[in-house]
């Protein structure tokens, strides 16, 4: 659960930069270019948020969303929390709210990439739901491998839209046929069919830093 005295803030606007520059920049080996961040914030400054512990910046995310291939996909690009922080359920908060936003959007899933060797990477996602999709081989620069995790939202099946909707007009027709025949002795009973959705439920095994897709060391979060 997220420290009730850590108050969480969507991105304002540039003056709010610096932040997460210094934040990001801190935890990374090989720092992003103000050009790298730009991209990000100023094309999905709803999918940046930081967390403050008063005036203190001590975690933020950021993250983008568009289409990739077949999909609409949201993609989590930075995520870090200061070490003092860790382990108080911020970097968890961060990720929800960005996740909330995506869903909302219409986003069919997340994706990022961690280390295989980040532990505490793995855990927070796979708490949250995602799933190992894909080990990448030597995916950073620095040759270590990577997952590629990924939260999928769950959609209503189609097929079983398509049989309720056709057992419905089933059911209208031999409803509006047992009344235009009211004068008959036939009788015309519909069986209903009851189908039972199922809910897909994601579990991850895996906490926290990933990195980003251009091979750059992600930032620790937990």
């Amino acid at each position: 659960m997220a420290d009730d005295a850590i108050r969480y803030e969507s991105y304002k606007g540039e003056e709010q930069l610096p932040l997460v520059m210094s934040l990001v920049d801190s935890e990374l080996s090989e720092p992003y270019s103000i050009f790298t961040y730009r991209y990000f914030i100023t094309l999905w400054p709803n999918l940046c948020y930081l967390a403050f512990d008063k005036d203190k910046c001590v975690g933020t995310i950021v993250c983008k969303m568009g289409h990739h291939r077949n999909s609409f996909r949201g993609y989590i690009a930075m995520l870090v929390v200061i070490t003092a922080y860790r382990g108080k359920g911020i970097a968890t908060e961060l990720v929800t709210r960005c996740v909330s936003v995506m869903r909302d959007s219409g986003c069919d899933e997340v994706a990022l990439e961690a280390e295989v060797s980040n532990v505490g990477a793995l855990a927070l996602y796979g708490n949250l739901g995602f799933l190992r999709a894909k080990r990448l081989d030597k995916y950073y620069l620095n040759g270590v491998d990577a997952f590629r995790l990924k939260l999928r939202f769950p959609r209503p099946d189609s097929a079983l839209l398509d049989e309720a909707e056709q057992s419905y007009e089933v059911y209208s027709d031999d409803h509006s046929h047992s009344h235009s025949c009211c004068s008959h002795d036939h009788h015309h009973h519909s069986h209903g069919h009851h189908h039972h959705g199922h809910e897909i439920e994601e579990h991850g095994h895996g906490h926290c830093s990933h990195h980003h897709h251009h091979g750059h060391e992600h930032p620790g979060c937990c």
